[in-house]
């Protein structure tokens, strides 16, 4: 058992008024429930950000699909190549935020967090799993690093040597146009 769940929700609670001990201990049991739930949605939603796919790319428009009543995201790359990914129903919380979060951000350089999801036996769609604002276009060296690595189908080495070939630091950050430089250098397998 996870007591540190109960020790969470005990403080939430706050102090146990003298001579309430039975309606405490419900309050934070019930309190203990919710963490729980909170916690099992922030394990999947991990999980979901470490198996996606991430690139940095422009967000160019965020609509509302009429069909699925999803987001629907136009990114474009540093190339100008367009992609389409969407979000859950608008109707749900996690849709919404996401929505929300694309809406604030369009018009500027993203960091994308994609996986795909299975629609049929045959085919699936392009979903957010979420965004980071890169602002200026700087991308931080460990995370550029990582889209290379993906880029370069998980094989560091390959990754490696375009990431010196571009002349690209190992610390601090470099600029998209930069981290498209290195892509540029990937040897092909």
């Amino acid at each position: 058992m996870d007591y540190s769940l109960v020790i969470a929700a005990a403080q939430a609670a706050g102090p146990c008024p003298p001579g309430d001990e039975p309606s405490w201990g419900h309050r934070v049991q019930a309190l203990t429930v919710d963490l729980h739930m909170i916690a099992q949605q922030a394990f999947q939603d991990i999980a979901r950000l470490e198996s996606s796919r991430r690139f940095v790319a422009f967000l160019a428009e965020v609509e509302i699909e009429a069909s699925s009543r999803r987001g629907l995201l136009t990114l474009r790359s540093a190339s100008g190549e367009a992609e389409h990914v969407r979000t859950e129903q608008q109707e749900t919380d996690r849709g919404r935020a996401l929505i929300e979060r694309a809406r604030s951000l369009k018009g500027r350089w993203v960091l994308v967090f994609r996986y795909n999801e299975q629609t049929s036996a045959t085919q699936s769609v392009r979903m957010l799993a979420h965004l980071m604002d890169l602002g200026d276009g700087a991308i931080s060296v460990a995370v550029a690093q990582k889209i290379l690595t993906d880029d370069a189908g998980g094989v560091v080495s390959r990754a490696q040597a375009a990431w010196a070939a571009a002349g690209l630091p190992t610390t601090g950050t470099v600029s998209v146009e930069q981290l498209n430089s290195a892509r540029a250098q990937l040897p092909q397998p």
